[in-house]
């Protein structure tokens, strides 16, 4: 009986996990739009700490140099996207700004911080325009930087920096393709977005609880 328990735990969680895999978007299954992207390079960061997408679900910004001009974009971020999912530990706001614009990026954070109160979870770095340009470009989006390297579509890359978003048909049975998501729009992030981080944290959820799951029968099975 105990063995049968055993079999039932194993299973049961890798049956739910294929069936959201195959799920249509908008149920429980996230689309990657690009698999193995480049890891962020080691540029200078606002605290000189290294920074890395490797093992963390993270929201992606270039922000250029004139950081005035987009400030009210990262406000929305911060308040539809950040303040929900900076609870989780591997959950991070990367934003890449022009070298020389380390005071208004300064300023700015701190003004985020009369909001919100943990800070720890975004994450600045600053390199030249063409380097910015070429890193942006090895994602292959359809969307374009300004020449001031800003822009005001964010994405998503998981810890496997896989970019993911809205590919395939949805729930209607509509074809959508979504890889990226306008920060202008306070909609864009609290409707579409949102829901997408929650899938994505879903499928680690599950990914988890499947490897638990995997331990607690290799412990039952020695003994």
């Amino acid at each position: 009986m105990k063995k049968m328990v055993l079999v039932i735990l194993l299973v049961l969680p890798i049956l739910i996990y294929l069936i959201f895999a195959t799920a249509t978007h908008n149920q429980l299954f996230l689309p990657t739009i690009s698999k193995n992207n480049l890891e962020l390079p080691q540029w200078k960061s606002l605290d000189n700490k290294p920074i890395s997408f490797k093992n963390k679900i993270s929201v992606v910004g270039f922000i250029g140099s004139d950081i005035k001009a987009i400030q009210g974009n990262i406000f929305n971020l911060n308040q539809k996207i950040y303040d929900k999912y900076v609870g989780f530990k591997d959950f991070q706001v990367v934003l890449i700004a022009v070298d020389g614009a380390q005071k208004e990026v300064a300023d700015l954070i701190e003004k985020l911080n009369g909001f919100t109160e943990n800070m720890s979870g975004y994450k600045i770095v600053f390199t030249s325009k063409p380097e910015i340009q070429a890193y942006y470009d090895s994602f292959k989006l359809k969307g374009k930087l300004s020449p001031d390297c800003m822009t005001s579509e964010v994405f998503i890359l998981d810890k496997d920096i896989n970019h993911r978003g809205r590919k395939g048909k949805n729930k209607e049975g509509k074809e959508e393709y979504k890889e990226s998501y306008n920060s202008t729009s306070a909609a864009d992030l609290h409707n579409e977005m949102t829901d997408d981080i929650k899938i994505l944290l879903r499928e680690y959820r599950l990914a988890l609880k499947r490897n638990k799951d995997k331990d607690n029968f290799r412990l039952h099975e020695k003994k």
